[in-house]
Parts: structure tokens; sequence; C-alpha cells
């Protein structure tokens, strides 16, 4: 019975053991079998026309230029993983911005706060990790740092821990609005991953690079 040129493919394809990958990167050899093969076993009253192994033929060299293209853009990401890691690196030791729960060790921590612009009142809450409100205090109404030095409601100064801190925007006695307060916390800790580069603050306080909205000397 004669084997169709289909079959003749898979034939000659299944009888290998070579990773397709490696077969699709070879120069040729494979395919130029499986060609023979098919010659081989064509309907002598009913011939493969010359045209369908010109697409058979162009139809090989584009998948095998796909895996070629595959490879070279591997070696690229590799490359611009390294490029990725050497910048990440420049972040260590520096200064990050962003809105994070705070670790505080005795020294001041700098505060970014940024209240509603109509707002006549502003308070910054500080609570423990497990979310009890420690103190209330009010801050200065515009925009602009401010020097968290840690203390409770009585003014003692808080123990090393982690603090979750937010600004509450007032006007005429009403709450407008209550907003996690951005900070200055030194980066100890630089990392890739799938979902792109996190930050390590003191204290283990882990933040997406893309949150950052500021960076700094460390004081």
């Amino acid at each position: 019975m004669t084997v169709t040129a289909t079959n003749a493919f898979a034939a000659a394809s299944t009888g290998s053991s070579t990773p397709s990958g490696a077969v699709l990167s070879s120069d040729f050899q494979t395919f130029l079998r499986m060609l023979t093969v098919q010659m081989q076993n064509q309907d002598p009253l009913n011939p493969i026309e010359s045209t369908d192994y010109a697409v058979q033929l162009a139809t090989f060299s584009g998948v095998e230029q796909q895996v070629l293209s595959n490879q070279i853009l591997s070696a690229m990401s590799a490359q611009f993983s390294m490029i990725g890691m050497s910048q990440m690196a420049g972040w260590v030791g520096q200064e990050a911005r962003a809105a994070a729960d705070v670790w505080y060790s005795g020294s001041p921590v700098t505060l970014s706060p940024n209240p509603v612009a109509t707002a006549d009142r502003v308070v910054l809450v500080v609570r423990d990790g497990a979310g009890n409100t420690l103190s209330r205090e009010e801050i200065p109404v515009a925009a602009g740092a401010y020097d968290w030095f840690g203390a409770d409601a009585t003014g003692e100064r808080l123990a090393e821990g982690l603090y979750s801190l937010s600004v509450e925007s007032w006007r005429g006695g009403e709450l407008l609005r209550e907003d996690a307060v951005e900070y200055y916390g030194t980066v100890t800790e630089a990392r890739g991953g799938a979902s792109g580069t996190v930050l390590v603050l003191e204290g283990g306080i882990e933040v997406a690079a893309s949150a950052v909205t500021a960076l700094r000397l460390a004081r």
C-alpha cells in the first residue's frame, strides 16, 4: 500500500528520538531525510507538485529562523537581567520614599505626608502591628517633609518595631480622607522577580520598585 506524503512526514519525524528543539535548529539534515522519504513513497500516478516541495522548504526554513530568533532573544534577555542587577545594586544603601509600614529604631523618620489641599487640619495617626492606635498628633497642614520622632500619646518614646502611619485630612470638623504616609526608608536589599523589582527596606519591609516615588542618598 502506498504511503501518503503526510504519513511519510509523520514516520520520519517520529522515528527520531532527537528533541524537537534540536531538530528544528539543525542544518536541514532532518528535513532532507523527510523529503527523501516523501519522494520515495509518493503515488507515481499522482506525484507531488514541485510547488508543494517549495512550500515545505519555506515552512521549514521559517520555523528554523523562528527558533534562531528565540535563542537570540533569550541571550539578550539574560544580558538585560545582568544589567538590571547592576542597576538594582545601586539602590542598596540609599533611601527610598514609598507608602508602607515604618520600622522605628529610635531615630527620627522623615515622612512625606500629602494631605488634601483644602484641609484645615491634619492629624498623624500611629498604629502598632495589631492595628491599635498609639497616638494622634497634629502636623502642619502644608505638604512637605516632617520628622516623626516616634512618641506615643503621652509623649513617651515608642519601642523599636514596626508601625503603621496614616494622615487624616479634616475640614470644618469633617474627616475628608485618610491616606497612607510616604516616608524615606533605607534600602537593604533589591531583588528581581516575575512581578518586577522588589526593594527590602530596614526592618524587612518589602516595597515594589514601581511604588517608589523618590530616591536620595542616605543621611
